[in-house]
Order: structure tokens, then C-alpha cells, then sequence
């Protein structure tokens, strides 16, 4: 986020720099958090649905970004276990984020 900028206009600038895809901000579907002691580190991950409402992937304007994510793909939720992601990741997206708009604690609690 830059200073002064909204949680969600940060959401849509950061998508539209790094993959090319512009959207529309949804539903908050979680907030939890990483901490690394002992690199002094909490990290807090706040994730939201969004719409796609134009754009292409990878259609990425050169110095928008420092590091733009250049992989991105739209894929079927069940391949999600074959890409690193847990079996409880993938069942929390099938079942359309029960619970969703709240605190999950520790990141490992979703299956990250």
C-alpha cells in the first residue's frame, strides 16, 4: 500500500502492475497471519475475491513494478493440490470460503 491509498485501490493497482488483470474488489474471504521469530517478521495476509473486469495476464507495463509476477494462470480448483497448494487450501476454495470475512490465525490454519 502507498501512503494514503485505500486497501482496496492497492488491491486493484497491485493487480493491474503485476499480472495485467484489472478487477473489481469482493468479499473479504480471509485475514490471518505468518510470524518468523527469528527473523522478527509477521507478515499479515489479507486476501479478498475479486471480479476480473479486463486486462490480460501478463500484460505488464515495464517499470510499474519491480517484480512483477510473470506466471500467472487461471486454473481449476482441483488442481490446486498438484500446484503446492494443501487439501485443506483447496477444499476452504471449493466450499466458497465458509466463514469467510474473518480472523483464521496463523496461515497454517487455511492449509499455507
Amino acid at each position: 500500500m502507498e501512503e494514503g491509498e485505500s486497501l482496496g485501490d492497492a488491491l486493484v493497482r497491485e493487480m493491474r502492475e503485476e499480472t495485467g488483470v484489472e478487477v473489481e474488489v469482493g468479499r473479504l474471504l480471509y485475514l490471518c497471519d505468518h510470524i518468523v521469530p527469528e527473523k522478527d517478521l509477521h507478515v499479515v495476509h489479507i486476501t479478498f475475491e475479486v471480479r476480473r473486469t479486463g486486462g490480460s495476464l501478463g500484460d505488464i507495463s515495464e517499470g510499474l513494478d519491480s517484480r512483477p509476477i510473470r506466471g500467472v494462470e487461471f486454473v481449476k480448483t482441483g488442481d490446486l493440490p498438484h500446484l503446492g497448494f494443501s487439501d485443506r487450501f483447496a477444499r476452504l476454495v471449493e466450499d466458497g470460503f465458509p466463514g469467510a470475512g474473518s480472523y483464521m490465525g496463523p496461515k497454517s490454519a487455511i492449509g499455507l
